[in-house]
């Protein structure tokens, strides 16, 4: 499929798979979210431009790269988001941090917006949007729809998980945005869950039910 990204590395796959299993641990899944989501945001900022800047070492005077333009934007997905976003803060502590709260209606599917506060200047910025799982595809798309309504234009959507039917109906929808993710998956059920999956990721992240 365009667009899409499947970071295959060795760490974010065994890391995944200990997610995956129905007996790890809140805190233990927690962590896990966190150290993919960090291992996920370093092949997603591989493009990220550069500038040649001097400074001086302790030797000598040298002509170096550092990243250029405004700093980017990390929007998170609430709640369930906020797992990611730590791991990507953590990669990227300079960037500044929008919030945009979804939750998801259990007999339409489709999305109900309740909360949004991103950065004036979004439109400024590259943006990456994250948020565990790219299922229907419903929230995703209700989520770019809204920081592209605030003017950004340079966007990335980052998840753990997808299903092929997500991806499919995301790119029909906004064929400018890449998605990043650890897997692609069978499919979903009946409810819209991906399967195998690994569960409701907000629940085992926050250990609620």
């Amino acid at each position: 499929m365009p667009k899409l990204v499947v970071v295959d590395h060795p760490l974010v796959q065994h890391k995944l798979s200990l997610m995956r299993r129905k007996e790890t641990p809140t805190a233990e899944f927690r962590q896990l979210v966190k150290e993919i989501a960090l291992l996920l945001g370093y092949e997603i900022c591989r493009d990220l431009p550069l500038e040649d800047v001097d400074v001086e070492t302790p030797l000598e005077m040298a002509r170096v790269k550092m990243l250029a333009g405004k700093k980017l934007c990390l929007v998170s997905v609430l709640r369930a988001g906020n797992g990611l976003l730590e791991g990507m803060l953590d990669l990227i502590p300079s960037a500044r941090v929008g919030h945009l709260g979804l939750y998801r209606d259990h007999v339409t599917l489709q999305p109900v917006e309740y909360f949004y506060k991103v950065p004036s200047d979004i439109s400024e910025r590259p943006v990456i949007l994250v948020d565990p799982m790219l299922a229907t595809a419903n929230s995703a798309i209700a989520a770019v729809t809204k920081v592209k309504a605030s003017g950004a234009t340079d966007i990335k959507y980052a998840c753990l998980l997808a299903a092929p039917e997500g991806v499919a109906k995301f790119h029909a929808a906004h064929p400018d945005v890449p998605v990043f993710t650890a897997a692609v998956d069978r499919g979903l059920n009946q409810q819209g869950y991906i399967m195998p999956g690994l569960g409701d990721a907000g629940d085992r992240i926050y250990g609620t039910r």
